[in-house]
């Protein structure tokens, strides 16, 4: 570390104070360990799909009407331990098992989706148009982050609300047999781009130079959430 990378840790300065070649260093540190973690989930994702154990473990996950809401109390809880981790100030190894683990926790909670999508017409080309629409709309709403500079810290209260509310939509709809329709899709769609907006504005303005673990596994998770409901709008169309 660097004598002025280290006074930025030492004072906690955020990455807008910070002097421009570490802001420009964290900026770099924390895209190249999302693109890391990108190419980790798709590696885990592929490995348990062509090894077989994948199916197992998707059908295991919806083997019971309640199945899916442990599921997703398990992840939650997972996620809460693994932001922590990420987040810690005196360990980086803590910080890399933080991203590990919750990129492992996506590849899991993705598997019934993928085989779900991956069983229609045209699957694979599906999951790709998923995936280049994803990557298209992060680019584009990074892009006005970055050229506006403008702190988009005002949409956190907004989007732990709205988040509260689509938990209560997704836990309604598993427990009364409910489906939750391209309407909400859509809607947790332009969530998921809040989401994004709000994570790549934290980078510019609130992070330290010294967490683009954390940094990553934030952005990380709201692509990911961008993805998912990208290709169930995809997987409707079909």
């Amino acid at each position: 570390m660097n004598e002025s990378a280290f006074v930025n840790q030492v004072r906690g300065l955020s990455a807008a104070e910070a002097l421009p070649e570490d802001r420009a260093a964290f900026i770099r540190k924390t895209y190249i360990h999302l693109a890391g973690a990108v190419l980790l989930f798709g590696a885990i994702v592929s490995y348990l799909i062509g090894s077989g154990r994948g199916i197992w473990i998707a059908s295991t996950m919806l083997s019971g009407p309640y199945s899916w809401l442990i599921v997703l109390a398990a992840f939650m809880g997972v996620s809460w331990l693994a932001q922590s981790w990420a987040q810690s100030s005196t360990s980086k190894y803590m910080q890399y098992m933080g991203l590990l683990l919750f990129t492992l926790a996506e590849s899991i909670i993705f598997l019934p989706l993928i085989y779900m999508a991956a069983s229609q017409s045209d699957g694979m080309s599906t999951i790709l148009q998923a995936g280049v629409v994803t990557g298209g709309l992060f680019a584009g709403l990074s892009a006005v982050v970055f050229l506006t500079r403008k702190d988009f810290s005002f949409l956190g209260p907004i989007l732990a609300i709205g988040g509260f509310v689509a938990l209560g939509f997704i836990v309604s709809g598993i427990m009364f047999g409910f489906g939750l329709g391209s309407v909400f899709a859509f809607a947790m769609v332009a969530f998921a781009g809040g989401a994004i907006l709000y994570e790549t504005s934290n980078i510019l303005h609130h992070y330290r130079t010294d967490q683009h673990v954390a940094a990553s596994l934030g952005l990380f998770a709201s692509v990911a959430l961008l993805f998912w409901y990208i290709l169930r709008i995809f997987m409707a169309r079909d």
